[in-house]
């Protein structure tokens, strides 16, 4: 079974198949009818024969820092729903937060295991990086990160904390902010800066020990929370960079028998699942990750259609869920 013998099946001609193989344009009824006859006959296309047709792999490098993370899983399924409606399939790299061997995978889908297009959702950016950019020679789109002169989709974190920490300083007089490398433009410097700002415009001074960098799982933000206890007892309120990290600021407070939020509020960010199914609930930031992950593989297809080679950034929206941690 070969293009000809689909063509012949369905009464259209071998260009008509191959168009549709190829995600052309064909009309909605010859569409159908070829579906079905492909399906009824278990025809596979050659990838070597359209890859040698098309010059494209139909292969999309997606490059994430962890793989274990709720935020880069919904990015992920975003990226994928998009994808594999256009008939691209995803190859997936895990670094663990690893920044020599995100650059290492750019150059290996760049190189022998070549792809259409890579998407690389990032944290930190090193000279290195910037030297693989200015090289590439596939189309590629960074989500997550702001990062000029390149295609990006990132998120408003800056705004979103300090809307948050504005929010919770309404009943609070002792802030005090859990958060992670500030080599980390989004989640390191931008939430921090975000929550100083707000204390600044309460009139709040915040003294260094009342902000800590930690990791970025419950862990960390257990001991951070421990050591936030020892030394500024009267904090009372907890702004954290992520909801696992508040996750755990709150089982703290739970362990030392401090009652959330009448003695401790705690925010996070992420709306993860956690935050939803944690006693008391979390109050957090909703940051649009499934719907950036699908404008990052828009604009990906664009570009590698040719349709759109312009740098393009999309900063996208957030919303503040007000839950049970916060007075």
């Amino acid at each position: 079974m070969d293009i000809n013998d689909i063509a012949r099946r369905a009464g259209v001609s071998r260009a008509t198949v191959s168009r549709y193989l190829n995600n052309g344009y064909v009309s909605q009824e010859k569409r159908k009818l070829i579906k079905r006859i492909i399906q009824e006959t278990g025809y596979v296309p050659s990838q070597n024969a359209q890859q040698l047709r098309t010059g494209k792999t139909r292969l999309v490098g997606v490059i994430i820092p962890k793989i274990n993370s709720q935020s880069v899983s919904r990015m992920v399924a975003g990226i994928t729903d998009e994808l594999a409606q256009n008939n691209y399939h995803v190859v997936l790299a895990n670094t663990n937060n690893n920044e020599a061997l995100e650059v290492d995978y750019i150059n290996m889908f760049c190189g022998r295991h070549h792809v259409d297009g890579i998407i690389l959702i990032a944290t930190v950016f090193t000279p290195e990086h910037n030297d693989t950019f200015r090289a590439m020679n596939v189309p590629f789109v960074v989500l997550g990160q702001q990062i000029d002169g390149y295609s990006c989709v990132y998120h408003n974190d800056y705004d979103a904390i300090r809307e948050l920490t504005t929010l919770v300083l309404a009943k609070a007089k002792h802030p005090a902010y859990l958060g992670v490398l500030e080599e980390d433009l989004a989640a390191g410097r931008l939430r921090h800066q975000g929550f100083l700002d707000a204390c600044v415009d309460a009139g709040i001074a915040v003294p260094a020990e009342a902000q800590l960098i930690v990791d970025f799982d419950a862990d960390s933000g257990f001991f951070g929370a421990e050591r936030l206890l020892a030394t500024v007892p009267d904090v009372d309120t907890i702004v954290c960079a992520t909801d696992d990290i508040a996750f755990g600021a709150l089982m703290c407070m739970r362990e030392y028998g401090i009652r959330v939020p009448e003695a401790v509020q705690i925010t996070g960010v992420g709306d993860s699942l956690l935050s939803q199914i944690s006693h008391p609930s979390l109050t957090t930031v909703h940051l649009a990750y499934k719907t950036s992950g699908i404008e990052a593989a828009r604009m990906l297809l664009s570009q590698m259609d040719e349709k759109d080679v312009s740098i393009s950034q999309i900063k996208m929206g957030y919303q503040i869920y007000s839950r049970s941690s916060m007075r």
